[in-house]
């Protein structure tokens, strides 16, 4: 069963709005340590699972303190009988969010298997895909990279509003897209977490492959608070496979816990 976009759409959408490469935002974040964002995930009107967005406490690289998120993504009992699903993906980026450090993906969907570290070597700018430790060639990075995870928390911290457009570098180790978005209108939306003002934010999905290459039809939407957390509280995604829908159903905070 094809549900993979609901997963594509929460890790593409924040790799493809970006932060401006030139701009820089600044550093008085409206995430802490114990953010914890979980998403429910539909095909059509079937629930298929849940994924997970977590601010970990910070760790040290080099000597240095470095952000550590994390999203987890799996299918529920139902969906385990015909596809199984345990992905996680774990991201580090510098203290200023300016740009990526390390991105790891443990993938388990079925019987595909991928255990991903990319590694960023901003000394010579080049990024390097490895799977199962086998090294792809580094590819050539610009300043300002972010891996998709981390990049959602940079984008986090910017004054947004409506009709901006926004652009990125991005890369998963493979390839490298400059991704962007445009800002539209504001809308009231209502999820399980409560009653929100959001921004609309549609990515520009022509470069993101996957289940969206060939399809003319094709498109992802999110729903981002209009405040200063800029959380999504929805996700949806139109493909060849069907209609997905990612929404927000428990907002943990520092202040919660």
């Amino acid at each position: 069963m094809k549900w993979a976009c609901a997963l594509l759409a929460v890790l593409m959408i924040p790799g493809l709005y970006g932060v401006s490469a030139v701009e820089r935002p600044h550093l008085d974040a409206p995430f802490r340590p114990g953010e914890k964002l979980t998403y429910q995930l539909n095909w059509e009107f079937i629930p298929v699972g849940t994924a997970v967005l977590e601010v970990l406490p910070a760790k040290t690289l080099a000597g240095k303190p470095v952000h550590h998120f994390a999203l987890t993504v799996q299918s529920n009992a139902a969906i385990d009988r015909i596809y199984k699903v345990r992905d996680r993906i774990e991201s580090l980026a510098d203290a200023a969010l300016t740009r990526s450090l390390l991105y790891t993906k443990k993938q388990r969907e079925g019987k595909h298997r991928r255990d991903v570290e990319v590694t960023f070597d901003w000394l010579h700018m080049t990024a390097q895909y490895a799977n199962f430790g086998k090294k792809r060639e580094p590819i050539s990075i610009p300043p300002g990279t972010f891996d998709p995870v981390s990049l959602f928390y940079a984008f986090r911290l910017h004054d947004l509003k409506e009709n901006l457009q926004l652009t990125a570098p991005v890369t998963n180790g493979k390839s490298l897209i400059l991704g962007s978005a445009q800002i539209h209108a504001k809308e009231t939306l209502e999820v399980a977490t409560g009653r929100y003002e959001t921004l609309v934010v549609e990515p520009d999905i022509k470069d993101a492959g996957g289940v969206f290459e060939h399809s003319e039809d094709a498109r992802l939407k999110v729903w981002i608070t209009d405040d200063t957390r800029h959380i999504p509280v929805r996700i949806t995604c139109r493909a060849p496979v069907g209609h997905f829908i990612a929404e927000l159903v428990s907002l943990q905070t520092p202040e919660t816990q």
